[in-house]
């Protein structure tokens, strides 16, 4: 009998990396799904993975924290020897209001680069050589269209985006020929994300965002996990690429 593939997707209790976690077990791996403080929602996570024959590991832990990253390694490694793929989705934003630049706390500021970025870089520092024993590796980062043009996000978020567009290219280059790593840039996405960003306007604005847009809707995070997974099943000579997600808009506006 073959063996599973192993994967860890971190942020995996909701969102895009619920849908990561639940291709990625619907592919034939098991998964472990890391989040900060959805315990609940991941819990029901992994269940959903577990009903499609997936292994499952919850493991709690601050990205930001290098410490707890590398005992999430540990652990990790430990219940599944190596890994094949890694999704580095976990993320934060902060709060502020449009074009008032003193409306940022610049403790928000750091706290959505901390674990946006340096975060992210941790646990793929910390997955290399659990990654190096795998078939294939491949590491997806999570960045956003926001890190390439300009939108009314908060300023730290958009920053810090942009900064996993590089990180990738950067990680790419130091992490060839063994590890492939790429970044998909979802935009404007349905759900609870973009339901905080906009509050009231979310219908109005999500709905003419979607007229705008060739394909005719907005993405869903069930459209960024299958981009996700062409990236780690296929794509064998594809490294240091940022996919954009957006239905056609950013090249059509």
């Amino acid at each position: 009998m073959t063996e599973r593939k192993k994967a860890l997707v971190t942020g995996g209790a909701t969102g895009i990396g619920k849908s990561a976690v639940l291709a990625l077990a619907k592919a034939g791996y098991d998964v472990a799904i890391n989040y900060a403080s959805s315990q609940a929602a991941a819990q029901e996570t992994a269940s959903q993975a577990q009903a499609l024959g997936a292994k499952t590991l919850l493991v709690q832990c601050d990205v930001s924290n290098d410490a707890a990253v590398r005992a999430m390694l540990d652990q990790v490694g430990a219940a599944f020897g190596h890994l094949d793929a890694l999704v580095s989705n976990a993320g934060t934003t902060a709060t502020w209001k449009v074009k008032d630049l003193e409306s940022l706390d610049m403790d928000e500021w750091d706290r959505t680069f901390a674990v946006n970025v340096k975060g992210m870089f941790q646990v793929v520092r910390a997955s290399v050589p659990w990654l190096k024993k795998g078939t294939n590796p491949s590491v997806v980062n999570t960045a956003s269209i926001v890190g390439l043009r300009p939108g009314p996000q908060p300023l730290p978020y958009a920053a810090s985006k942009a900064a996993v567009v590089n990180l990738t290219k950067t990680l790419a280059w130091n992490l060839g020929p063994d590890i492939r790593v790429n970044a998909v840039a979802p935009g404007w996405m349905e759900g609870d994300w973009m339901q905080r960003m906009l509050g009231d306007k979310y219908d109005d604005l999500m709905g003419k965002r979607g007229k705008l847009t060739p394909l005719k809707r907005c993405v869903t995070a069930d459209d960024v996990a299958q981009t996700m997974m062409s990236l780690i099943e296929g794509n064998r000579f594809v490294t240091g690429e940022v996919i954009v997600i957006d239905g056609g808009f950013t090249a059509s506006t």
